[in-house]
Formats: structure tokens, C-alpha cells, sequence
């Protein structure tokens, strides 16, 4: 997460074209956050009471359904941050006043945490392409055979979510809160420590948690989503002419078939929009840790960017799934506008029974 971390950091930073980009998208960072969150807060809030249900209940909805729980957790600590830090006072002020004792300590921990949640929602993208090939591949059907699969899924949703959580238990420790006292007027500021990356001063454990972090969380699993992204898209070009060539044999086969192509084509766009967001952000870490004043140049100016991006992709699968999804569509309109409809039906379930009555009567 991008952070103004030090008076320091951000008077090194060289006035490139790069630079004057990042300062002028920081002063608009604040308000186009807080609206894809107050637009993504709700939404995934819908896709998880939608996903959750019980006739909704399958091995691909259960991983959509706990990458939706990653989702919100992003997005609910962001909002008061953003409020804070760039929204009620300007974004490059480094006042005392601004930067209280509590409010460091949260920045602290949203940004451990929101670490923690994209490593989650990585690793959950990383599941739904393998999980997808393998479904596709698979010749075992049945009942039981659908259980024991669910059952098995559930298991890898909390392996992924532990996991995540312990293997970035030494990035939590790289960061730390240093403060300043103006000799003016007496007061101290609390900021996160600059961790120096790409220079000589440097803490060897501070690299080794930043090369994991960019590796284990970014790189390795794009890496795989990419592997068996390209596995779906060849499983999809072999089924779809497969069942082109049984469309008049086994129409309803063919009917089944196309709907798992549906399915898996929404799920190869999810897991694109994950190699859009996170690859790059991976790479520009990985580049900050080997290329001096990379971090300063280059990563620092883009940081609140790639902070927007990965958002607008927390917020966005809503719609996905409301386009490419019929079986979610209707779900949704038969959750959140069933009510209407139903009071509209008995509406006129009632008027044509006074019609036959009155009818019956002459």
C-alpha cells in the first residue's frame, strides 16, 4: 500500500513526468477511492449473500464467495484511512496534527493487513483456475463425488487464508512507527519508518521479507494463474468444438456444456483482472529491491494508482458476475426484487379473482 511514509522520502522523489502524474492523481486518490469503496462495500456484500446460499452452494460459488469475504476486508479498514489522509486534510500535509500516535498505528496495521488480504485473494485466484482445469478434466460425477470435492475446497479456502497469514508474519515485523518533534513548536509527528529500498542502507531482513512478499504473494501466484489460464482457454476451444460436433446428437449434454463454457469463461476473466492488477505491482517491487531509487522514482509516484486499481478490481466482480453469470442474475433479482414482485402478483392474483367473481355473479 502507498503510504507518504517521511518528509524525506517525498522531498527525494526527482520532479519527473512520473512524479508531477503521481502528485496530481494523489490529489484526486482521496474521493475516487471512497466511491469504487462505497460501490465495492455493498456490492460484495451482495455477492456474498448471494453465493452463500444453499442452492448456490458448489465448489466454484465457495471460492468466489470467501474471494468476495477478501474483497470486503480490503475495503471496509480503507475507507477511514482515505478519509483521514486524504480526504479531511490535504494529502501532502505532514502535520503533527495529522499524524497522531492512533492514526499511525492504523496505518500500520492496514497496511499489514490489506497485505494480507490480496495475498489471500491472489491465492484464492490461483485455487479457482487449478480447481476450474482440474473440474474440467475430471470424469467423476455423481452426488457424492460433488460433496467430497466441496468438502475438499473448503479445506484449501482455510488453508489459503492461514497460510497468508503466517508466511507475512516477518513482513508485519519489517515495518515500524518513528517519530518526529518539530523544534518550533514542540509537537511530534508518528510515521512509518522508511525502509530505504534500493539503497545501501537497506536491513538485510527488511529485503528478505520484501523479496518474499513480492514473490510468494505476487509473482509465484501469477505465475500459476497464467499456467492454467492458458490450460482453460485451450480446454475451452477443445469442448467448444466437441460440442458443436454433438450439438444434434445430445442436446442436452451440449446445453450442460455450454453452461460450464459460460462459467469458465467469467472465471478466466476474473483471474485476468487479478494478472492485470497484481502483476505489475509485483514486478515494480521486485525492481525497487535490485534498481536504486527505483522505489523513489517509479514506485512511490505510482503507488496511489496501483492502490486505486487494486480496488476498482476488489469492486468490480459484481458486475462480472451479474453479466456473464444467468444463474447469479436471477438469483440476485430473485433475493433483492422478489418482494415487488411478489406483492405485484398477488396484486393481480387479486383482481383477476374479483373479475371472476363478479363475472360468476352476472
Amino acid at each position: 500500500m502507498a503510504t507518504n511514509e517521511t518528509i524525506n522520502s517525498s522531498e527525494q522523489i526527482e520532479k519527473s513526468a512520473l512524479a508531477v502524474f503521481g502528485g496530481w492523481f494523489t490529489s484526486i486518490h482521496g474521493y475516487s477511492s471512497l466511491t469504487v469503496c462505497f460501490f465495492g462495500i455493498p456490492t460484495n456484500l451482495i455477492n456474498i449473500s448471494v453465493l452463500s446460499r444453499i442452492d448456490m452452494r458448489n465448489p466454484t460459488n465457495a471460492l468466489l464467495c470467501w474471494l468476495a469475504v477478501a474483497d470486503l476486508l480490503t475495503m471496509v479498514p480503507y475507507v477511514p484511512f482515505v478519509i483521514h489522509f486524504y480526504c479531511a486534510f490535504d494529502p501532502y500535509d505532514y502535520s503533527p496534527e495529522k499524524f497522531t500516535f492512533p492514526w499511525a498505528v492504523y496505518m500500520l496495521f492496514l497496511i499489514n493487513f490489506v497485505a494480507t488480504t490480496h495475498t489471500i485473494s491472489n491465492w484464492l485466484g490461483v485455487s479457482l483456475a487449478v480447481f476450474r482445469f482440474v473440474q474440467l478434466r475430471s470424469t467423476t460425477k455423481g452426488p457424492v463425488a460433488k460433496r467430497r470435492l466441496y468438502s475438499t475446497i473448503l479445506k484449501v479456502i482455510t488453508g489459503v487464508y492461514v497460510c497468508s497469514c503466517l508466511v507475512l508474519v516477518p513482513n508485519y515485523m519489517s515495518n515500524k512507527i518513528v517519530e518526529y518533534t518539530d523544534i518550533t513548536t514542540n509537537k511530534t509527528a508518528f510515521f512509518i519508518e522508511d525502509i530505504k529500498l534500493g539503497t545501501n542502507d537497506t536491513k538485510p531482513i527488511v529485503l528478505v521479507n520484501v523479496l518474499t512478499y513480492s514473490i510468494l504473494t505476487k509473482i509465484v501466484p501469477c505465475i500459476l494463474m497464467t499456467v492454467f489460464s492458458g490450460s482453460l482457454l485451450i480446454s475451452l476451444n477443445l469442448s467448444g468444438r466437441q460440442r458443436r460436433q454433438r450439438l444434434s446428437v445430445t442436446s442436452n449434454n451440449a446445453r450442460r456444456e455450454n453452461r460450464q463454457a459460460k462459467t469458465t469463461r467469467m472465471l478466466l476473466v476474473v483471474i485476468i483482472l487479478f494478472l492485470v492488477t497484481e502483476f505489475p505491482h509485483g514486478l515494480l517491487i521486485l525492481i525497487s529491491t535490485v534498481v536504486p531509487k527505483f522505489y523513489q522514482n517509479v514506485y512511490t509516484p505510482l503507488g496511489d494508482l496501483m492502490d486505486l486499481v487494486a480496488l476498482v478490481n476488489n469492486a468490480i466482480n459484481f458486475l462480472l458476475y451479474c453479466i456473464m453469470s444467468t444463474q447469479f442474475r436471477t438469483k440476485f433479482l430473485e433475493m433483492y426484487f422478489n418482494k415487488l414482485s411478489s406483492f405485484e402478483d398477488r396484486e393481480r392474483n387479486q383482481l383477476t379473482t374479483s373479475l371472476n367473481i363478479t363475472t360468476t355473479s352476472v
